[in-house]
C-alpha cells in the first residue's frame, strides 16, 4: 500500500542519529508506515503495542530481542510516565537499538512537563493521503519560489479524494456504505480507546456532542461562546475539549496573520478537520481539503527541512478575507483563496497581495481545466495546484 513514501527516507535518515516520533490521527497509517515501510530497512525489528498486555510487560521489564536493530513502541503515550520511561530506555540502549515511537496523540505536546526529551528525537506528523501522494508525484518545492503547477488533468482523482477523504483504509475501499460506517465508528473509537486512556473527562457525553457540532463550523470563525450556548456548558470546558480533540488529531486550527498595516483581526481561529469527508457542505469541504494539503506542506517543511513555516488566514476589521497564507520566518510566501467555480479573482486577493507584498497569489477552484493569470493572481484548477504540493 502506498503510504507517505516521501517520509520513509527522511525518517530513516533521522533514525541514524536520534529517536523518531510519529504522531497522527487514529488509523492514519502510522503502524503500516513503521512496520511495512521503515522496518524492512533493518535486518530485524521488534514491535511493542502498549494496548497489548504482554507487550506492556516486556517494555516495563526492558525485555527486547537481542537480534533486533529497530524497536517500535506504539501508543506508549498512554502510560502516564512514558516520557521518563522512553528517556531512560533510549539513554541506556541507543548504541544498540534505533527507537521509533508512534502514537495517536501529539507526542510533541505530551512530552511537556517532567523529564524533557528535548534534543533526543525528531518529530513527524503523518497526514491523510494528499493528491500528489496518490498520484506518486514528487515535486521539488523551494522556499519563496513559485509552487510547481501540474499541466495534467487530475480532476477525477481529486473528486475521489474529496469524497472519501485521505484516511488509507476508507480511501482504498472507495465504498459509500463503508464511508458512513467509518464516520460512526471512528468517533466511538476515538473516545473509547484513545481519549479516555489519557484524559480524565467528566462529561464525555457533551464532549462527544461537541465533535458532532464541529463539522458544521469548518471554514468559519470559531466562536467558543456560541458553542457554549448550544451545549450549555462553561467556556472553560469547551476550550479544554477543543484542545484535547486537536491533540488527538481530530481537527486543526489556523489563526489570523497579524500585521498592523492591514488592520487584521486579533484572535478568532478557523477550524478544519483531518477527515474532511465528514464535512457535508460542499464549499466548506472543498476549503477543508485545500487547508489540509497546505498544512501537510507547511509541517513537512518545518519538521524535516527545519524552516519556520506557518499557515494562517487573512482577515481585517473591514471583513476583507483570504482563506490561506503560507509564511516562512513570518514573511508571506503565497496566499490561496478557495472557490468552487468562480473564475473572477477575489478583490481581497489583490488587496492583501499588495499590502503585504505577497510574492504569489492563487484562486484555487474546483472546476477543471482552468489556468488563468490575471493582474498578478493565478486562477487555477485545484487538481493542478494540489498535485504540485507534498
Amino acid at each position: 500500500m502506498l503510504r507517505d513514501r516521501h517520509l520513509t527516507k527522511n525518517i530513516l535518515h533521522d533514525l541514524a542519529e536520534k529517536m523518531v516520533f510519529i504522531g497522527g490521527a487514529r488509523q492514519i497509517g502510522k503502524t503500516t508506515l513503521a512496520k511495512e515501510l521503515i522496518a524492512p530497512h533493518f535486518k530485524e525489528f521488534a514491535y511493542f503495542n502498549w494496548d497489548v498486555r504482554s507487550d506492556r510487560k516486556k517494555i516495563m521489564d526492558s525485555e527486547y530481542p537481542g537480534s533486533a536493530e529497530l524497536l517500535i513502541f506504539d501508543e506508549i503515550h498512554k502510560y502516564r510516565k512514558w516520557k521518563t520511561l522512553i528517556k531512560g530506555e533510549y539513554d541506556a540502549h541507543k548504541e544498540r537499538y534505533k527507537f521509533l515511537i508512534t502514537g495517536s496523540a501529539r507526542l510533541n505536546i505530551y512530552r511537556k512537563g517532567g523529564d524533557s526529551l528535548q534534543g533526543r528525537y525528531h518529530y513527524y506528523t503523518l497526514h491523510p493521503f494528499s493528491l500528489a501522494e496518490i498520484l506518486n508525484i514528487n515535486s521539488n518545492i523551494e522556499i519563496f519560489k513559485e509552487p510547481p503547477i501540474s499541466s495534467a488533468d487530475h480532476f477525477n482523482d481529486l473528486k475521489t479524494l474529496e469524497h472519501f477523504g485521505g484516511f488509507p483504509e476508507i480511501f482504498l475501499k472507495q465504498d459509500d456504505r463503508s464511508l458512513r460506517r467509518w464516520h460512526n465508528e471512528k468517533i466511538e473509537r476515538l473516545f473509547r480507546e484513545d481519549i479516555r486512556d489519557v484524559e480524565a473527562i467528566r462529561d464525555i457525553g457533551n464532549m462527544q456532542l461537541l465533535s458532532d457540532i464541529l463539522p458544521s463550523k469548518v471554514g468559519s470563525l470559531l466562536s467558543v461562546n456560541s458553542i457554549r450556548e448550544d451545549l450549555e456548558v462553561s467556556h472553560r470546558a469547551i476550550s479544554n475539549w477543543i484542545n484535547i480533540l486537536e491533540q488527538f488529531y481530530y481537527h486543526f486550527r489556523i489563526y489570523p496573520f497579524q500585521k498592523q498595516i492591514i488592520r487584521s483581526i486579533k484572535k478568532d481561529p478557523k477550524l478544519y478537520l483531518f477527515d474532511w469527508s465528514e464535512v457535508e457542505d460542499e464549499g466548506a469541504r472543498f476549503e477543508n481539503l485545500i487547508a489540509s494539503h497546505l498544512l501537510k506542506l507547511v509541517q513537512f517543511l518545518k519538521e524535516y527541512e527545519g524552516y519556520k513555516t506557518n499557515l494562517f488566514y487573512l482577515r481585517n476589521v473591514d471583513k476583507k478575507e483570504v482563506d490561506f497564507l503560507v509564511t516562512v520566518d513570518d514573511k508571506p510566501w503565497f496566499c490561496v483563496e478557495a472557490k468552487l467555480n468562480d473564475t473572477a479573482p477575489s478583490p481581497s486577493l489583490f488587496y492583501f497581495k499588495e499590502r503585504l507584498n505577497i510574492p504569489y497569489g492563487y484562486q484555487v477552484i474546483k472546476k477543471q481545466n482552468i489556468d488563468i493569470f490575471k493582474d498578478s493572481v493565478r486562477i487555477i484548477s485545484a487538481d493542478r495546484f494540489l498535485a504540485g504540493l507534498i
